[in-house]
């Protein structure tokens, strides 16, 4: 009886920890893996999004200390819209080919996808409640 006291207890401790590790998380994007989740530039010469949902994509530097504030609001956003938006990141450092395609001169820079439509790119460290308002605005998603 004891052990299944002490198991049950050590699973309740546990289960939310594994819980937190099934949501969302932003996916870091190299060259070919942006060409296979969000648009094949060789392919296709006019823009298709290859995604079946919205996706934002956070353009960010390590060292860039206003990135590092952007960081735990895109963690904060891939959670919250957790099946809804895809969230990823692009490491301008090495991925350079990318963010020149994107004309990135200014980071964090953040691109969002609409499922339909062309995207839209805004700069800087702007608050949560700006994404959430873009999110609704511009992938139309509540």
């Amino acid at each position: 009886m004891k052990k299944i006291f002490f198991l049950v207890i050590v699973l309740v401790a546990i289960l939310p920890l594994f819980a937190e590790e099934t949501l969302s998380k932003p996916e870091h994007l190299t060259l070919e893996t942006f060409k296979e989740k969000v648009f094949d530039f060789e392919a296709n010469k006019e823009w298709k999004f290859k995604g079946d949902i919205p996706a934002i994509i956070d353009f960010y530097a390590d060292w860039c200390g206003p990135c590092k504030r952007v960081a735990p609001i895109m963690e904060e956003l891939a959670k919250e819209y957790d099946g809804k938006v895809k969230i990823y990141k692009i490491d301008t450092d090495k991925e350079k080919q990318l963010a020149g395609m994107f004309g990135i001169r200014s980071i964090p820079s953040i691109l969002f996808i609409p499922a339909e439509g062309q995207p839209q790119m805004t700069t800087g460290a702007l608050p949560k409640e700006n994404f959430v308002q873009m999110i609704e605005e511009i992938l139309k998603v509540k």
